[in-house]
């Protein structure tokens, strides 16, 4: 029989029940994350939170364990959390599920992708939390097949990167549907004017909690940046990839086109790799995730979009392929690695066109990122080409008879292939 003191100590002094507590301690959670240490106890108390803290410290177990602790399991659908996209939303999902494996909780997610029917079923077993995208929790309502009217916890996860898609309105359409009494938690990495005033609308009193200390980047991240042409990144990622051996890695690259002919390649080059983006049905994502997330794929090739949410712990390795034009996007990709205070390396490729998208980066963090090099590789700029020769008036043949170069024969016409009347009355 298990005792109480081989639990994880520091997680029952905030409150949280054994049910979970074993849970924790066979997931292997030991010592709270900062967030996890200031959001649950002020969750538990019912008040209305607004917690801010960077990316990979947790949230989901801030926000989760105490919301979970309160659900009645006799009562209907009690709990909703939004996430920016589809992927996040399952990621929580599955995260929530392996808290309360000791409960009788039901959770279900709903997000775009996937077969309204396949949902329709899940939402029709009547679970306890309902976690889902904006605009298929919005389809789910307006079809009369998820009702939160009587919800007693709101949850908005990544407030911040949901504004920056587009669902402020269907975010306020939401969070106006909910009539009972109830506690509202916003969860963002950063906490700008515009979510402020989203939280003095739709919460009372809010506890404001803040461990990210105003740092955009992480800092157990190493960061670096190589110089190499685009005709050498291919080259420069076989090297790094077979010198650093990652336990598991991101290769992210800024359209979809380049991340499927990046991982074509990288196959033919005997890499255990596989690509994520936008153009893959759902199902199929959902399967690269979680070959993901049990190593089976070592290297994963990733667009921005399709890479919200993406939350695996073991990543040890980023590579930027391609520097994005946005630098809040490459705090969000480096943010992939380095989670739960482990360490993380980030490099980045960097060609001499792309020298003012790290010039911006380097400002909005607020420190250098130094070059690395990496010995064997040198990249250099392709060759300058002359222009074309064009001959002068004096070298240009003139097409003409005058003696000045071969004239040009004068095209035929159709009447040219018939005699004319004089000559049939000579015939």
């Amino acid at each position: 029989m298990q005792k109480h003191s081989d639990l994880p100590r520091a997680f029952a002094d905030l409150g949280v029940e054994i049910r979970f507590l074993k849970a924790l301690r066979k997931i292997g959670f030991e010592t709270p994350s900062d967030i996890q240490e200031k959001m649950i106890p002020a969750a538990l108390s019912g008040k209305d939170l607004l917690g801010q803290a960077r990316t990979g410290t947790g949230k989901t177990a801030a926000f989760g364990l105490p919301v979970l602790q309160k659900i009645d399991p006799s009562g209907r659908l009690q709990a909703i959390c939004l996430a920016p996209t589809r992927e996040l939303a399952v990621q929580v999902t599955a995260e929530l599920k392996r808290f309360c494996v000791n409960s009788d909780l039901r959770i279900v997610a709903v997000y775009g992708g996937q077969k309204i029917a396949t949902q329709a079923h899940q939402l029709g077993k009547k679970p306890h939390f309902v976690v889902g995208t904006p605009g298929r929790v919005m389809d789910m309502m307006q079809r009369r097949m998820l009702d939160i009217t009587d919800a007693r916890f709101v949850i908005l996860d990544e407030v911040d990167r949901m504004l920056d898609i587009g669902f402020r309105k269907d975010i306020r359409m939401i969070l106006g549907q909910v009539k009972a009494k109830h506690q509202t938690i916003f969860v963002s990495a950063t906490l700008d004017d515009e979510i402020k005033r989203l939280a003095k609308r739709y919460m009372t009193d809010p506890v404001e909690v803040n461990v990210s200390q105003d740092r955009l980047t992480v800092d157990d991240v190493d960061q670096s940046y190589v110089t190499a042409e685009r005709r050498d990144k291919f080259r420069l990622l076989k090297i790094l990839l077979e010198r650093e051996d990652p336990q598991l890695s991101i290769v992210f690259t800024n359209t979809k086109h380049i991340a499927r002919k990046l991982c074509k390649k990288l196959h033919e080059a005997g890499v255990n790799a596989t690509e994520i983006h936008g153009d893959l049905m759902q199902r199929k994502r959902d399967r690269v995730m979680e070959r993901f997330r049990k190593h089976q794929i070592k290297v994963l090739v990733a667009t921005d979009l399709a890479a919200r949410g993406i939350d695996v712990s073991a990543v040890t390795h980023i590579f930027n392929y391609d520097i994005p034009v946005d630098p809040e996007i490459y705090v969000h990709r480096i943010g992939r690695t380095a989670r739960m205070g482990a360490r993380g390396i980030a490099i980045t490729f960097v060609s001499r066109e792309e020298g003012k998208e790290l010039t911006a980066v380097e400002s909005l963090i607020n420190r250098e990122v130094p070059q690395r090099i990496v010995d064997g590789f040198c990249s250099q700029p392709p060759k300058e080409q002359p222009p074309p020769h064009r001959p002068s008036r004096l070298e240009a043949p003139i097409a003409s008879g005058n003696g000045n170069g071969p004239a040009k024969p004068r095209p035929r016409t159709l009447a040219s292939k018939f005699p004319t009347r004089r000559s049939r009355r000579r015939r």
